[in-house]
C-alpha cells in the first residue's frame, strides 16, 4: 500500500511539474512583463446577485436612467457612453457567474479583479439593506451569503454594497490568502496582474443603506499593509522595482524598465483603481507622501505622462484601438475588455474580443472564460494561443512567437 501511495504521489508531482513547464513556453528569456498579454476576469470574486434584489434594483435604476444622463456634462456623457457602449441594462450587466480564484487560476486566468470597501470598525456591511427590506416584508427565501468576519474591522470585498454583495471572499485578506495559497502550490506561474478597485461610493437605492467611506491616506496605508502582511514583499512587483535608477516612474516605464517574465515568476503585479469606476480625474490620497509611488505596493490607474504613470485603463478597445497600441509601444501597461456588461455574450459578437487582443493591451478582461453562459450562446473567451499568456502582438520582439 505504501508503494502505491508513493507511486501515486510521484505521478501527481510529475503532473504538477509538467503543468508548470507548459505555462507560456517558448518565449525569449529576456522578454519583459509588459511584452506579454494575459486574460483575466472582471469582478473575479463575485457570486450572482439574488434574483429578487436584481429585479427590484433594475426597476428602480430604469426610472432614474434618463435624469442621470441628463445631469451629466457633455464630457461626462461621452465618457459614460464609451464605458457603457451598448446602453446600461442593470440586470444584464450583472448576468455572469464566476467560480472561486482557485478554479479561475487553474483555468489559466492571469488577471484577477477585486473590489474593496473600507470598514475600519466592522459591522458596516453585515446586514445588507435590500435583504433587510425584504425580510420586513416577510420574504426570507433569499440567496445565502456569508457574513464571516464582516463584524471585524478590515477591507470588505463586494461589487455594490446592499445590492451586489454576494462574494467568494468576504474580506480582502481572505481573497489575498486564496491567491497566495494557489501561488505557493504553483511557484512557476507567470506574474498575475491584480486590479484593486477602491470603492468610495455606494448606490443607496434601498432604505437604511450602508454608509460607504472614502479612502483617505490611512485607508490606503492599511490597504498596502494588508497586501504585504499576507503575500510578503518578495512576491510583489512594486513601483520601486520598475523605477530603479530613473528620475521618475514614468521615465522608467518609457524606457521599458519592467522586469523580465523569468524574474517575475511566482509574483503579483497590483494595480490600483483609486476610486469607484477608476475614472476619477482627482489625484488620489494614495499618492500623498509617496512621490513616484515610492514605497507603495501598487501601480495606479492614471492618464499617461504623469510622473507616476505606468498603467492606463481603456476598457473600450474598439474606440481606443490606436491609443492602446501607441501606449503599449511606449511602455505602458493597459487593461481593456473583450466584453462589456455581457452584451457580447448575449448577441454572440466577437468584434470587441478581436479588438481587445489585437490592441496589444497586456491585460484583457472577460466575464466569460469558460463554456456556458446565461444566454445560451457559444460566446466565451480564451487566449488566442491556448496558453496562459502569449507574446504581445504589438511590442514583443520579432523572435517571440505570437
Amino acid at each position: 500500500m505504501k508503494k502505491i501511495i508513493l507511486s501515486t504521489f510521484g505521478l501527481l508531482s510529475a503532473f504538477a511539474v509538467a503543468q508548470n513547464k507548459k505555462e507560456f513556453s517558448g518565449y525569449p528569456k529576456d522578454l519583459k512583463i509588459n511584452q506579454i498579454q494575459v486574460l483575466g476576469t472582471h469582478n473575479s470574486y463575485a457570486k450572482p446577485v439574488d434574483p429578487k434584489v436584481l429585479k427590484m434594483a433594475g426597476s428602480i435604476m430604469e426610472k432614474f436612467k434618463g435624469s442621470f444622463l441628463n445631469n451629466m456634462s457633455p464630457e461626462e456623457k461621452a465618457k459614460f457612453q464609451e464605458y457603457h457602449p451598448n446602453g446600461l441594462d442593470f440586470a444584464e450587466a450583472l448576468n455572469y457567474n464566476h467560480p472561486d480564484f482557485n478554479e479561475q487560476l487553474n483555468a489559466g486566468m492571469r488577471n484577477i479583479e477585486i473590489d474593496v470597501y473600507y470598514d475600519p470598525t466592522g459591522n458596516r456591511f453585515d446586514k445588507p439593506a435590500s435583504y433587510e427590506m425584504f425580510k420586513k416584508q416577510g420574504i426570507t427565501d433569499l440567496a445565502p451569503f456569508s457574513t464571516e468576519d464582516l463584524d471585524k474591522p478590515g477591507f470588505k470585498v463586494m461589487h455594490i454594497a446592499d445590492l451586489d454583495f454576494r462574494t467568494h471572499y468576504t474580506t480582502f485578506r481572505k481573497a489575498l490568502q486564496a491567491l497566495k495559497d494557489w501561488s505557493d502550490k504553483n511557484p512557476g506561474h507567470i506574474p498575475i496582474f491584480i486590479q484593486v478597485e477602491a470603492k468610495d461610493s455606494g448606490l443607496p437605492i434601498f432604505p437604511n443603506a450602508a454608509e460607504v467611506l472614502k479612502f483617505d491616506q490611512k485607508a490606503f496605508d492599511d490597504l498596502d499593509q494588508e497586501v504585504l502582511s499576507v503575500l510578503g514583499r518578495d512576491k510583489i512587483i512594486a513601483p520601486d522595482d520598475v523605477k530603479g535608477k530613473y528620475k521618475t516612474l514614468n521615465e522608467a516605464v518609457l524606457h521599458h524598465n519592467w522586469p523580465t517574465v523569468n524574474d517575475s515568476k511566482g509574483k503579483f503585479v497590483f494595480i490600483l483603481l483609486p476610486s469607484s469606476a477608476g475614472i476619477s480625474n482627482n489625484e488620489s490620497p494614495y499618492l500623498a507622501g509617496h512621490p513616484n509611488l515610492k514605497g507603495r505596493m501598487m501601480f495606479v490607474e492614471s492618464a499617461p505622462g504623469k510622473d507616476y504613470s505606468a498603467f492606463v485603463l481603456y476598457d473600450n478597445a474598439i474606440v481606443r484601438q490606436n491609443e492602446i497600441q501607441k501606449l503599449v509601444k511606449e511602455g505602458y501597461l493597459v487593461r481593456t475588455r473583450s466584453d462589456i456588461e455581457t452584451y457580447e455574450a448575449k448577441v454572440n459578437d466577437r468584434t470587441r474580443e478581436k479588438a481587445a487582443f489585437s490592441s496589444g493591451a497586456q491585460v484583457v478582461s472577460t466575464d466569460f472564460f469558460r463554456k456556458g453562459n446565461a444566454y445560451g450562446t457559444d460566446y466565451y473567451v480564451t487566449m488566442p494561443n491556448g496558453e496562459t499568456a502569449r507574446c504581445n502582438p504589438v511590442n514583443s520582439p520579432a523572435n517571440c512567437p505570437k
